[in-house]
């Protein structure tokens, strides 16, 4: 029977916590959480009338660019719209005041981010002003069954009932009325 030396429990010990400390940094980064290294955030507002499937600590992105993340979310019992406060890395606090904001998703299935698109007027945000132009999120799932099943309305594309459609590129003349008869 071989009896085992304190190096090599030694080194199965060091072996084990560098692994429970790897699957650590793994299960943090893989929740969108930061470490806390960076200079500082400050808070910006957006309001949405769909959030789709936007989640807190979901990115906030510039041209593709990480340059923030979703902070809180709530709803305003008064208007009933979602409000989502967006923390914004310092280094990013000179975005004009005509900044819109749109909900999007990494591809056909992927996460969803809020992107920032800047605009042009000399003005920056301040921290805790709301941005006044947003797109809400587009439910994939609900348009193709829009447009599959006719909106659940009875009605195409155009019709009174569904206002949201689109109208045909060409609508149909009216008919005409029947022509006298000479008997």
């Amino acid at each position: 029977m071989a009896i085992r030396g304190p190096r090599l429990e030694f080194a199965v010990g060091a072996f084990l916590l560098l692994a429970l400390a790897s699957l650590l940094v793994l299960a943090f980064a893989s929740t969108n959480r930061q470490f806390g290294l960076g200079g500082g955030t400050y808070p910006l507002v957006a309001r949405f009338s769909n959030l789709g499937q936007l989640r807190l600590q979901a990115p906030v992105k510039i041209g593709g660019v990480v340059v923030g993340r979703v902070e809180r979310i709530e709803l305003d019992p008064v208007r009933y719209d979602s409000i989502v406060t967006l923390a914004i890395d310092k280094r990013y606090a000179d975005l004009p005041g005509d900044t819109s904001a749109g909900i999007f998703t990494s591809g056909l299935l992927g996460e969803s981010y809020i992107g920032l698109q800047p605009g042009g007027d000399p003005e920056p945000l301040r921290p805790g002003d709301e941005i006044a132009y947003t797109q809400p999120a587009i439910d994939l799932i609900q348009l193709v069954g829009k447009y599959m099943f006719g909106g659940g309305s009875g009605g195409g594309a155009g019709t009174e009932a569904d206002p949201g459609a689109l109208a045909p590129s060409s609508p149909e003349p009216p008919p005409e009325a029947p022509l006298p008869c000479n008997r």
